[in-house]
């Protein structure tokens, strides 16, 4: 099963996101891959500021566990000072609908 949802950075915050991100956590990594994740991408629309986000997942009840991982509260403590998050401080994450696939 394949998820995608855009979240979005605050302005300047471009380069400081990628970086985080080329320096993922290992713990992070156990995390996604233990829920399930693989083959995750996040694009970033320079215009808007929007990322796009695309992960396979095994199974959306396990995928969704993961955010109550310390590790992923703790990610996100740390990620939310560059982009857009919810009071709990999880990004501001919207589903996109899937309308084609090509293998």
């Amino acid at each position: 099963m394949v998820k995608g949802f855009k979240m979005k950075l605050y302005p300047g915050q471009e380069a400081e996101y990628e970086r985080r991100h080329r320096e993922l956590w290992p713990e992070m990594v156990e995390m996604i891959h233990a829920h399930g994740g693989k083959n995750y991408s996040i694009f970033l629309d320079r215009e808007t500021l929007t990322l796009f986000a695309y992960i396979e997942i095994e199974d959306e009840e396990v995928w969704n566990q993961g955010a109550d991982t310390a590790i992923n509260r703790k990610w996100w403590d740390f990620m939310a000072d560059i982009m857009e998050t919810n009071p709990d401080k999880s990004p501001v994450a919207v589903d996109l609908k899937p309308l084609f696939h090509l293998d």
